[in-house]
């Protein structure tokens, strides 16, 4: 039997432009993956029930970073940026595609 996740303890650990600049996999993570202003951050927010754990905005793009959160020992989310149109200037976008 596995043990409940409490996820209102999760705190913000660090953002990379890519995988290159994350720190090592350490037990299991749970990705928000999706379309440019599909609400992965304000899930990520409701979920945790912290408001502004992850920044969130009415701007498609405002993710740009790969954001990591630690929930416990365990356990991570990792906070993607959407894909699909997103309002950032054409060099990050040519960054991500190279991503």
């Amino acid at each position: 039997m596995s043990a409940k996740i409490h996820y209102q303890n999760t705190h913000f650990i660090t953002s990379a432009p890519d995988i290159r600049h994350m720190p090592a996999d350490e037990g299991i993570e749970i990705a928000f993956a999706g379309r440019s202003n599909a609400g992965k951050s304000s899930a990520l927010n409701r979920l945790t029930n912290q408001r502004s754990l992850a920044k969130t905005s009415k701007t498609p793009g405002r993710t740009q970073l790969i954001n990591l959160f630690k929930v416990d020992e365990n356990c991570h989310i990792v906070d993607l940026p959407g894909y699909g149109f997103a309002q950032v200037p054409l060099e990050m976008k040519k960054k991500w595609q190279k991503s």
